[in-house]
């Protein structure tokens, strides 16, 4: 790969551009370029690698056409195309500009990666415009890629194919939802191959290839489920033979569950698919906790409400910031008090009428210290009265090391933004309470919150209310037909637990609910377990990598 002059590694990732691998682009034509008369584009050609691969087989008649933003990069791949006799036209443009680049029988490429922290301005603007004509809404969140997909769909002819480079993110990420329908619902096939190891040396981002086929431009029957292919890294895409078909659900819903194999997918989706299990939001409404402005201020130590001299009425008792203390299966009362009495900050400082003197005076004192110009209290009237949320039944952990806890609120007490929280619909209260925490430590739950979850700095798997409400969980009716059984191994579960012995817990809880109901014979959920492995190792393999580099 040539640097260009004026051009260096910092610009070319400012603006997204990687260099793809050969034997990627050299797939991924051979792929998506069924006849030499059929017309090409390349959208952010770069070095135009794709129509390099196309030309070089020789024959090609059908027009190769490439769009750059870089002119020197477009000035290039223009050069070494025509010293090479490959005859392609490159456009030094912007591909989300109101220039018309045509249509095609085959749109192939690299789209360009760039966060949404460095995606902004006209840029964006311009980007997000494209994959509204398109019926596509992407939020600010969205990387740059995401419209790149859509917009190159836009160029293509009926029955055209898409082959893309793409970072896996468009598994897993919330603001891919758009992309992800829009790929079923206007192609009649859809196919991703995914990869052991990094693609790219030295970069971070891991990548999935993009095989989208029979574009349908005003949708109508589109694909119904996808082909999933893996290798262990670039060079096996030339002996890259079988497949597997994977139905992902629907409306956008993530397609985490691919990167399981064919014998664990087969396994959880016929739990999750049947009778026995169901959706965390059939138990009830999972939500955010309260938002105070300034912990440091707002929650107290017992011994620090007595230093102050609040009174009752200026207090709400609270689980302590944080999710540490809720890794068992209940916060009760005696363990709310012995956190106390560890210095923990069980209380919230928040009058519901009018302030005690002590209370005034500790107002007072929050704004010699301007806490009352953080933004969210400079936002509300008055300034010290944080929302109000009423204690919820259960508490779930939404930045966990191994997996998302639910926790029985048996101390009645109010929570944070650092956990979130479950009401459970009247008609399930009292089962959920007593035992869903517990009947939640399962195999099929634990590989559910992999793929429902998302991997964060450091390994850490985080889940927001909206992927909470899809983590499977065992049906109300499997958790009473089994609640004798349930109740008989809490105490062995609970002293799993005190003794960070998690998959021993599960183990408990697995031959109660899967294996004693033969929800899963012994061979399904030995793939099960296997996939919960290997995805958690994945995260926190990428995790560790990503840490070492600084985090991107």
């Amino acid at each position: 790969m040539r640097m260009l002059p004026g051009d260096n590694a910092d610009l070319r990732k400012a603006r997204g551009a990687f260099f793809t691998p050969t034997p990627v682009a050299r797939f991924l034509t051979d792929w998506a370029v069924r006849h030499p008369e059929h017309s090409v584009l390349e959208p952010s050609c770069g070095e135009a690698v794709f129509l390099h691969e196309i030309g070089q087989r020789g024959g090609h008649t059908g027009p190769l056409v490439g769009v750059e933003i870089h002119p020197g990069s477009a000035e290039e791949s223009q050069r070494s195309l025509r010293a090479r006799g490959i005859d392609a036209t490159i456009h030094a443009r912007d591909f989300f500009s109101h220039a018309e680049f045509g249509s095609y029988d085959a749109v192939v490429g690299n789209p360009p990666y760039v966060r949404y922290q460095d995606f902004a301005g006209e840029a964006r603007a311009r980007a997000r415009q494209a994959a509204l004509r398109a019926g596509v809404a992407l939020s600010n969140l969205a990387s740059s890629w995401a419209a790149f997909t859509v917009h190159s769909a836009l160029h293509l002819r009926p029955g055209g194919r898409l082959g893309l480079v793409l970072p896996a993110e468009l598994l897993s990420v919330n603001y891919a939802a758009g992309v992800r329908q829009y790929l079923m619902d206007h192609f009649g096939q859809v196919g991703l191959v995914l990869f052991d190891e990094r693609v790219f040396p030295g970069v971070l981002e891991e990548v999935v290839l993009l095989l989208a086929d029979g574009y349908q431009p005003d949708g109508g029957r589109g694909a119904t489920h996808m082909r999933l292919s893996q290798v262990r890294d670039a060079a096996g895409l030339a002996r890259l033979t079988g497949s597997r078909r994977w139905s992902p659900p629907g409306n956008g819903a993530k397609w985490s569950a691919g990167l399981m194999s064919a014998a664990g997918l087969s396994a959880f989706d016929s739990v999750v698919r049947g009778d026995a299990f169901t959706f965390l939001e059939t138990w009830g409404d999972t939500t955010l906790g309260m938002v105070t402005g300034s912990n440091r201020f707002f929650t107290l130590s017992p011994d620090k409400v007595d230093a102050l001299g609040l009174a009752p009425s200026d207090l709400i008792p609270l689980s302590p910031p944080g999710s540490r203390h809720l890794r068992g299966l209940a916060l009760t009362p005696k363990a709310l008090r012995a956190l106390g009495e560890e210095g923990r900050s069980t209380y919230l400082f928040r009058p519901a009428d009018e302030p005690s003197p002590a209370g005034w005076h500790y107002i007072a004192s929050g704004e010699d210290l301007d806490v009352h110009r953080a933004y969210k209290c400079r936002v509300r009237t008055p300034w010290w009265r944080v929302p109000y949320l009423r204690p919820a039944d259960l508490f779930l952990t939404y930045m966990n090391a191994d997996t998302p806890r639910l926790t029985s609120n048996r101390a009645r007490t109010h929570h944070l933004n650092s956990v979130h929280g479950v009401y459970l619909r009247d008609e399930f209260r009292q089962d959920g309470m007593n035992l869903l925490p517990l009947a939640s430590l399962n195999s099929v739950t634990l590989l559910g919150a992999e793929t429902v979850g998302r991997a964060y700095g450091g390994g850490m798997l985080k889940i927001e209310p909206r992927e909470a409400d899809v983590l499977p969980v065992p049906s109300p009716d499997l958790v009473r037909r089994n609640a004798d059984q349930l109740r008989r191994i809490r105490p062995a579960v609970a002293t799993c637990l005190r003794d960070a012995r998690l998959l021993d817990a599960v183990a408990l809880v697995d031959e109660v609910l899967l294996l004693g109901t033969s929800t899963l014979s012994e061979r399904a959920l030995r793939a099960v377990r296997r996939d919960h492995a290997g995805l958690t190792a994945r995260r926190i393999t990428r995790g560790k990598v990503g840490k070492a580099h600084g985090g991107e």
